[in-house]
């Protein structure tokens, strides 16, 4: 029997239909649902920028505070605050410990310790530069970016790196991420690549060695040498010398549109996907002209799936469209007939974590 107009079906009633979960906006097989739940997600990271904004992992990371104090140590309303902390213990970067008098204590999860600046592997340099106020504008201008086939970010600041040169604490927060992240690249680099038959390894555009040093301290009988822009080196001459490598390495400075110091092997980490297709054609060029006759490339880059399978690397492009004048992530094949062009053969592909892949290269005969 059907319900009369106006009344509310019972629990028992075959006809009532389930409400929306409370974490939905609508039923789970709503083609809305996935809609709403990309649109939430800027919800969410913008709570989640707040909490890193206002360094409250760095006055949890002793131990538990209740919302009052946490509030007077950071500067912030109380009311405000307890609000942001009940949406960031959602998300399951802190969590109730206890509840006294109306007053909620808060402690850190393992996913919100990595929100503090001095964590191994934080995550707080990540996070900083995806909420800045001008990366959020580039971003929500990626319309305008399609329509144009050039960002406003760019014609602004002309690429992500002129704007890093103009803000200092962008710059670190930049450089800080891209260490952490290198480190992660050359633990999967080594595990996975015998370096062990190279002579002499050249990092192209390495920042201050992260991958390379890893590479020497695997393989003790590989010499390698930094090929870096001019004001790079003295930081990586420090990296290096605590890394226990420098005696095996010769740090240069150069432009890789010009040339590289000959070698037998070559390193490019995340280089090419920073340029156009044409630039990162002539890198590569560069690169064949200098190798030795028996001689390899190797390129980290991530290679996009073909079919419509998510990736990290398709939404890490959105990103490259928003803050780059030419670079952008490419998919395998696209990839690979770049190589073709600038005079190189893939000979393999090895499969990193990460959405990572590395790829051998040699000279085309």
């Amino acid at each position: 029997m059907k319900p009369v107009a106006g009344s509310v079906p019972s629990a028992s009633d075959p006809s009532a239909s389930d409400p929306p979960a409370p974490d939905s906006v609508v039923d789970g097989d709503d083609p809305r649902a996935l809609v709403w739940d990309i649109i939430r997600g800027e919800w969410r990271f913008s709570a989640l920028y707040a909490f890193v904004a206002l360094d409250l992992a760095r006055w949890l990371r002793d131990g538990p505070l209740d919302v009052a104090e946490l509030a007077r140590r950071c500067g912030a309303d109380a009311g405000a605050l307890a609000r942001l902390l009940r949406t960031n213990a959602a998300l399951g970067v802190v969590r109730t410990v206890s509840v006294r008098e109306g007053r909620r204590c808060y402690a850190l999860t393992p996913a919100g310790l990595t929100l503090h600046g001095g964590a191994e592997h934080s995550m707080r340099s990540v996070v900083i530069p995806q909420g800045a106020p001008d990366f959020r504008e580039a971003m929500g201008s990626l319309a305008e970016a399609v329509r144009a086939g050039r960002s406003p970010f760019v014609t602004r600041f002309g690429s992500l790196y002129a704007y890093l040169e103009g803000d200092p604490e962008a710059r670190g927060h930049f450089d800080a991420h891209m260490a952490t992240r290198s480190r992660t690249i050359a633990d999967a680099a080594v595990a996975r690549y015998d370096f062990s038959g190279v002579s002499c390894l050249v990092d192209v555009g390495g920042g201050v060695g992260t991958i390379l040093a890893a590479v020497l301290k695997a393989n003790p009988r590989v010499r390698g040498v930094l090929f870096e822009l001019e004001h790079v080196l003295p930081g990586a001459r420090e990296f290096l010398a605590s890394e226990g490598v420098l005696d095996r390495c010769e740090l240069v400075a150069g432009d890789f549109f010009r040339s590289v110091p000959r070698a037998d092997a070559y390193l490019l980490s995340n280089v090419l996907h920073n340029w156009s297709d044409t630039d990162a054609i002539a890198i590569g060029r560069t690169v064949v002209s200098a190798m030795s006759g028996a001689g390899r490339c190797l390129f980290l880059d991530m290679l996009l799936p073909e079919d419509d399978r998510p990736h990290l690397g398709k939404d890490l492009d959105m990103r490259m469209l928003a803050l780059h004048p030419g670079g952008r992530e490419r998919g395998r094949a696209e990839y690979l007939a770049l190589l073709r062009e600038a005079g190189l053969v893939a000979e393999r592909v090895v499969d990193l974590p990460y959405a990572l892949s590395l790829i051998e290269a040699v000279p085309a005969r």
